[in-house]
Formats: C-alpha cells, structure tokens, sequence
C-alpha cells in the first residue's frame, strides 16, 4: 500500500495563478505517477483549488465528484467530537421580531411586529479540541437555531464577517493546516504553527480574514459581548416572487469587548471554562444576554456597481454603505438542562431555511449546504437525528420517510410512498406537497451570470484579495493596529520555516506598508518584496464599525467589579460599592487572603474567592479597600501585587483607597485616568485605558 499514502513523497510542480489569483501548483510534466493528485479511485484530478459551477458565479453541481468526495471524507474524519467547533456553550432563549419587514420577506416569523419564537444558540471555538480552553485566539462560531412555525431556520455563522477561503472545495486543507500538525498531534487551539501560516501564504484570498483574526475580534472578553454574523449573502423573496440581496448581523446589546492576549493566555491558565462559565453564571443570575439582529438588504444593481463580488465570502459590506437595520431581539433566559443532550448533540443545518429566505451562488456557501446534512450522519449516528429533542422543530412535521438507526417514532400505514391512491381503499393516504405555502426556490437568475457553461473557474472580483483587508487595518484604531502588528509577530515568531515568514511578509506589504514594516521589524527579518497582486487593490473608506475600541461602552451592565478586603476593611466602602455597581447592572466579586468570615469594620464579611485563586484577569475592573497596616502585609505577597499588576497591564479601571497606595508603589502603578481612588469609580467604570499601553508594554 505504500503507493497509496499520501503525503509520503516529494512532488515537482509548477505554479500557476488561476483566474482569480488562487495558487494552482500543477505536477510537472513527466512526474512517476504518485506525484499526481487522484481522488480516492485513482482518477486525476486537474483543479483543486475551484468547484463545479454553473457560470462563474452560477451555484455549484451535484455532479462535482471531487468535491463531494473531498468534503464527504473530510466530514467523516473524527467521530464522534465535531472536527471543526468542538468546543461549544449553548443556551435556550427567545427571538422577538421588533420590526416586520413582510415587503422584504414572506417569511412568516417576520410578518408581524411582536412575533415571538424559541431559539438555541451554541457558541463555539473553531480549532481546539472539546478539551481545550476557552480563550485562545480563534474565530468563535456563532450559530442560532429558530424554531418558528414554518420549521427550523439555522442561522449558521461565526463572530468575524468574512471567512479565510473563497471556495468550499478548500475547507478541507485549511482546517488541516490550522488543526494540530500530523506529524506530532501538538499544537492545540492555536494557529501560531508552520502548516497554518504555510498555507496562509500561499492563500491570498484569507488575508482579509487574518487580519481580523489577528485582531482582538479573535479573543473576545465574553461571548456575551461579540457580534455574530451570517457570514455569507442569502436572499430575501417577498410574496411577490420578488428577491433582494441580505447580510445577516447579531450585535450584542452589551456592546463589544475584547481582551488583551496577555490576558486571555492568563485567563486560560486561572479558568479553561471562563467563557462557559460566565455564560452559564449570567443566565443563572438573571442578567440575560441579548443580541439586536439586523440586515443588510441590497439589490443586483448595487451588487454589480461594487469593485467587490458580494458572493466573495472573504468580502464584507460596509455599514457605511449598506446600513444595519434592526430587525429582532434574541435574549438567552435559560440554560441547558443536560450539556450532552443539547448542547452537544444539537445540529444544524446552513439548509434549514424557510420559505422568503433563501440562498445566493456564493460557492463556499453551496459546498456548506452539502457538507453539514453529511456530517451530522458522522455524529450522530443516524439519518433520525432530527428526532433528538434539541433538533426536532416544535411545528408538526410529516413526510414519506421511514425506518432507519435509531428510528424513535412510530409511523402508522402503509402510505409511505406518493402519489398513492390509498384513500380510495379508505386508508390514509399521507402528507402531500402545497405549492403555495411550501418553500420555493428564487426563480430568477440575475446574479450576472451565464448558466449554460460549466467551469472551474472564480468570478473576476474574486481576484481582489486585499482590499478589504486593508480596509479592515486601517479602520482600527492605534492601539488596535498594534494589536494586530504584536499578533502577527508572536505567530509568525513560531513558524520555524523562514521562506513561510517571508511570503507572509510579502503579502502584508500589499495590505499596508507600515504594518509589513512593523512585523518584520518585530521578527528581526529583513522586508521582501512585495507579492504580486492578482488584481490591484483599491482605496476604500475606513468604516468605524469594524473597530471595537470606538465602539466600546464604558458600563458595568454585564460586567463584573473584583473587590480586594482584608481583615479591618471598611464594611460600609465595600456596601456602598457593591450597591452602584450593581444598580447600574453589573456584578461584584469579593476577594480575600481567607474565603471564610473576616472581622471587618461594621462587621462581619466573606470573600468569593481566595487572593490566590481570583486573579484580577477574571474582572471587568477591580478595587481594593484596605486598611493600612494589612495593606502593608499584603504588598510583600506576590499574589497581591501581581492582582494590580496585572489589572494596570491589561488597561483595566483600578478604583483604590489611601491604604491600597503601598501595594500600587510595589507593582510600580503609576496614576493615570483609570487609577483613580474609590469615590470616582463610577463616573469612569470598567472602561479599557489604552493609552496607558505603550509604557508598559512592548508593541509592533
């Protein structure tokens, strides 16, 4: 079998740009026969970078074999864990629909203002495995199932607009390349490794998408506080027949927060189940998350007048130029009953749709639509997991389907065919199709696009692979882009492979200059030249709606104030904080060198947690209210000056009393806006104090 291993010899090839820029690295001409690409029955493959489509911009065939098999083998590769999202949190709730848009959509749950449904949400990691942590830098899946009266909707998508590949027929070798590394099994949840950048390099079309996920997008502070987003262009069709263009957006009502990686590498370290647990803990406490869900509605004309293809995953639209209009309210009110039986065996479907929504060419899209049906076969086990309590629709459902593993329900007569003429006998006779009602596919192709051809080939804006990714970076902030300048360098920093550091390099001055400086500067390496650009880029407005940091929300709703005591501490201070604090909406954690009953001035008080084992990363914000003598003591601990240490390094508010001055002289804390005394913590709140970064940090 030795010649059937893949992977086991080294390959001459020449490379070659497609239409649209993508890398093709052809077998050189007289290559011995195990240098040449097969499916899994020996047949040679001649393009695997594009799927089948109908018309360059036509939806893709059933009949692209490669694909099917690809994908096919890819969904089956893990059992039972999800290969991709393994690690998930989900909650029940309830979508309300705050606006009806009926002349955009028949869809029946958004006819009426008012309109109520159940939903589950699962949020996930994309990387890691289901024992891995909670906050390591990665994309977070962010995917919604909508039990409405014409069935499940799944509204399957991520917290980053955009995706790293253009074609469905490439998820396979980017999921390889970020997973762990074959050879080795190691590393885990973690992108930082020679095969994800190798790939990367040679895959222009993700840099839009790397630098979101370098970004603080990719280490959010709770998941009660990300946007999500559908990612891919869908449609809209009215009871007219009449179609326009949707981009699906859930913005968190608490406002966008992220953390610093010093942070999130520390918070994996204090608690692997941070974001899990916050969520689980929120809900438990009443204070329930919500997302706003807006769209973006545009027609063909607008479609084809911008210098991107609005079927382009790794492309987004700017709000500035198609504004988010709020459409609905999720709020998440009860947690899971058993994690297992929800939410991990929960599944969702991209074709879950219901009639006035429906799908767009987008060829990442159409792979999506077959992969998913196929891999929760993998799963769970059975072509009957829609009867799974967490995944059967709460309206009624009937069809001709039968038997097969696990089949839990109970069918009655022998209608298991149709059409049948039972009823004439007086037996019934089944379900039968309604044209008027049932869901319909959008009949008209205006997608600027000739369906009598059948290519592999990407549609010409696909070319552009930079321009967004500019757009991204320089809609940032200063603190923002250094950010994503410091990410860049500590991945790169652990690829071991020099000419993959380089082509990243190359590819970087295409996006901006300074940021490629700045990173090979970082690395101590030289600037390459730049990589040439399959289609040149071109300007676009920075929109701040790709910023978190000038979208930020200085408010503790949600939030969480850590308060250090000790014994002698002023029991009225520490009331008295906790009481504005949670009036305004967010919650207090009492911290203490000893969790059982101190003798405090007024009386009596225990802590939450221990010193040691509450590190301030676990807070929004912290204060302290100390007496002077005990203030002493506890600046010759590591633990405490660490606990401010840390709370200054990562720009957090720092509320302190008179006596808390001896600590912060130790951690070498020095006074800005947010290191304030006690009283004024409220007029500033848990707001992140970047200008602070530079002095204490070293940035790209």
């Amino acid at each position: 079998m030795a010649d059937h291993q893949p992977g086991g010899i080294a390959t001459s090839h020449k490379d070659a740009a497609g239409n649209a820029g993508e890398l093709h690295q052809n077998a050189a001409e007289g290559s011995p026969p195990a240098a040449y690409l097969t499916d899994n029955f020996g047949h040679r493959i001649a393009d695997n970078q594009n799927s089948l489509k109908a018309g360059a911009r036509g939806p893709t065939l059933l009949e692209d074999f490669i694909l099917r098999e690809k994908i096919f083998h890819f969904d089956h590769e893990r059992i039972p864990e999800r290969i991709v999202h393994a690690r998930g949190s989900g909650a029940h709730g309830v979508f309300e629909v705050t606006k009806a848009i009926p002349e955009l959509t028949k869809a029946g749950l958004f006819q009426k203002k008012g309109t109520t449904c159940p939903v589950f949400v699962r949020f996930s990691t994309v990387a890691g495995g289901a024992g891995s942590v909670d906050t390591p830098r990665d994309v977070r899946g962010f995917a919604v199932k909508l039990y409405t009266d014409q069935g499940n909707w799944d509204l399957v998508g991520n917290n980053i607009p955009v995706f790293f590949i253009q074609d469905a027929i490439k998820f396979p070798d980017l999921v390889h390349s970020v997973k762990m590394e074959a050879d080795r099994g190691y590393p885990q949840a973690a992108s930082a490794h020679d095969t994800f950048w190798d790939f990367i390099g040679l895959m222009p079309e993700s840099l839009h998408m790397i630098m979101w996920a370098m970004s603080d997008r990719a280490i959010p502070r709770t998941l009660r506080m990300m946007e999500g987003f559908g990612v891919h262009t869908f449609r809209f069709v009215n009871a007219a027949g009449e179609g326009k263009f949707v981009k699906f957006h859930w913005k968190p009502v608490l406002g966008m927060e992220s953390l610093i990686w010093d942070e999130a590498v520390k918070i994996a370290g204090a608690d692997p189940d941070f974001h899990r647990r916050d969520l689980f803990e929120s809900i438990d406490a009443g204070s329930f998350p919500a997302w706003d869900l807006g769209v973006q509605v545009f027609d063909e004309d607008f479609a084809a007048a911008q210098p991107y293809d609005v079927l382009d995953a790794t492309k987004l639209i700017p709000e500035e130029d198609v504004p988010v209009q709020i459409i609905g309210r999720m709020t998440l009110n009860r947690n899971v009953d058993n994690f297992f039986a929800e939410t991990e065996q929960v599944a969702f479907l991209p074709t879950n749709v219901i009639p006035g929504i429906d799908f767009s060419n987008d060829p990442l899209l159409q792979g999506r639509l077959f992969s998913y049906l196929d891999t929760q076969k993998s799963r769970l086990g059975t072509t009957n997991f829609h009867q799974i309590p967490i995944n059967a629709p709460k309206c009624p459902f009937h069809n001709m389907q039968r038997d097969g593993l696990m089949q839990t329900l109970v069918p009655t007569g022998r209608a298991n065919y149709e059409p049948n003429s039972l009823d004439e006998a007086g037996e019934p006779n089944g379900p039968r199709a309604c044209p008027a009602t049932g869901f319909s596919s959008f009949e008209a192709n205006a997608e600027r696009n000739d369906p009598t051809e059948k290519v592999r080939v990407r549609a010409e804006l696909f070319a552009d692979h930079y321009s967004q990714a500019r757009l991204f970076f320089r809609s940032q902030t200063d603190s923002e882009q250094a950010h994503i300048a410091s990410a860049l360098v500590f991945e790169l920093s652990k690829v071991s492979l020099e000419h993959v550091r380089t082509r990243v390099l190359s590819r970087l001055r295409n996006v901006d200059e300074t940021l490629a400086r700045r990173v090979a500067d970082g690395l101590a390496m030289p600037l390459p030249e730049a990589a040439p650009a399959a289609r040149e880029p071109v300007e676009m407005k920075p929109s701040d709606a790709l910023s978190i940091q000038k979208n930020a929300k200085a408010t503790f709703e949600g939030r969480k104030l850590g308060i250090l005591f000790a014994e002698g501490s002023d029991k009225a201070t520490i009331d008295k904080l906790k009481a504005d604090v949670e009036a305004a909406g967010g919650s207090v954690f009492l911290v203490a060198p000893k969790v059982g009953g101190l003798q405090v001035k007024g009386g009596t008080l225990k802590a939450d947690g221990k010193l040691d084992g509450s590190p301030s990363v676990m807070f929004d914000a912290v204060a302290s209210v100390l007496m002077p003598a005990e203030a002493e003591k506890l600046s010759k601990q590591g633990a405490a000056v660490q606990w401010f240490m840390d709370a200054y390094g990562h720009c957090k508010t720092i509320a302190h009393c008179n006596g808390t001055k001896v600590i912060l002289e130790k951690a070498g804390i020095e006074p800005d806006e947010g290191v304030l005394p006690n009283e004024q913590l409220m007029k500033v709140g848990p707001a992140r104090h970047f200008a602070r970064e530079p002095k204490i940090r070293d940035l790209a």
